[in-house]
């Protein structure tokens, strides 16, 4: 792709979807040439507040528009199977949130039709993308703690959320393990790769959803993960790695951190911070980077969040469900089997 702006389609209207597009305008290279929602009002609004051209009352609409790059998918996970899939058949690049399903099965038919079609499709998982991340991933596998052994990461809202909220929907893919959950599993699996075990517990909702969760994940190295989400109280976002020769600890937010520290062993704590150049800690912008620069190398998956490592995540948040007992409408007794489309 030559180096001209790289022009996003935005495929939903709500939260994720608002901070996305408010950091795509800060990038000189990006530009939002439309929007779409199942509600033209909607589509509308966010097309006044962000100076978009093109505003659908439909997804078909902004998947069939020849002018898109790329399109942002910002739907509930419930829905990211049906819109990344009809993004992929008509020929667009998809960046789609996380979770990127809600199961296995839809994730893999996802990947399918992205390389079927020569598309290029990523997950949009930003700690990922995160420049300090990056920075804390090389140095454990510049081995600067040794071999790992431990991996904590906890991230809990305090709620309480009625049973009416998508978080406890279970048509919506609701409960704490999809929305929350795969920080955890995700940070696990950037450090040690896919668990070889996987061991878990939770509180289910009456409606059949996980309240909170606790995974332990195990390597046959002999590394474990103790990891916990919740929907019921605030934790403290706070991560660990432990390895033969140190340890390094996020102490806040550790999925988008403006520090960490690593202790080595006869050494002083050493801080790592943020560069503020890299703008606020919350920003979408890096993930956005990386889907520009891989379009423009002509790249069909980004090596920073690779397709395989997303099927990878998938697996295991399949595993933690079938041992919690969560299913969502339409999978089989398994947990992987194709959920009802949400169209």
């Amino acid at each position: 792709m030559a180096e001209r702006s790289v022009r996003w389609g935005i495929l939903a209207t709500g939260g994720i979807a608002a901070a996305f597009a408010a950091d795509l305008v800060d990038l000189a290279d990006a530009e939002i040439v439309a929007v779409a929602s199942r509600r033209r009002e909607s589509a509308e609004a966010f097309a006044e507040r962000f100076g978009v051209e093109r505003a659908y009352g439909d997804w078909e609409s902004l998947a069939a528009d020849a002018d898109v790059d790329v399109v942002y998918v910002a739907t509930p996970h419930a829905a990211h199977r049906a819109a990344a899939g009809l993004c992929l058949e008509a020929g667009r690049n998809v960046l789609c949130e996380k979770p990127f399903t809600l199961n296995l099965r839809e994730a893999e038919e996802l990947v399918a039709l992205a390389r079927e079609h020569g598309r290029f499709l990523m997950e949009a998982m930003w700690m990922y993308c995160n420049p300090l991340v990056r920075r804390l991933k090389a140095l454990v596998a510049d081995g600067a703690i040794g071999e790992v052994r431990t991996v904590h990461a906890d991230f809990g809202l305090a709620g309480p959320f009625p049973a009416a909220h998508r978080l406890r929907d279970p048509a919506l893919g609701g409960g704490a393990l999809l929305d929350l959950g795969v920080y955890p599993v995700s940070f696990a699996q950037l450090l040690l790769g896919e668990p070889d075990g996987t061991a878990a517990s939770a509180v289910l909702s009456p409606e059949g959803v996980d309240l909170q969760t606790g995974a332990v994940l195990s390597w046959e190295s002999g590394a474990l993960a103790s990891l916990h989400c919740s929907i019921v109280g605030g934790t403290a976002v706070t991560a660990s790695v432990t390895g033969t020769r140190g340890r390094i600890d996020i102490p806040s937010g550790f999925f988008h951190p403006d520090r960490f520290v690593l202790h080595r062993d006869g050494r002083d704590p050493e801080e790592f911070t943020a560069d503020p150049a890299d703008g606020p800690r919350t920003s979408l912008r890096h993930e956005a980077a990386e889907v520009m620069r891989a379009l423009r190398a002509g790249e069909k998956e980004s090596p920073l969040v690779p397709l395989e490592g997303t099927l990878a995540v998938m697996r295991t948040l399949d595993a933690v469900r079938e041992r919690i007992g969560v299913r969502y409408p339409g999978e089989d007794a398994a947990g992987d089997g194709v959920t009802a489309r949400v169209g």
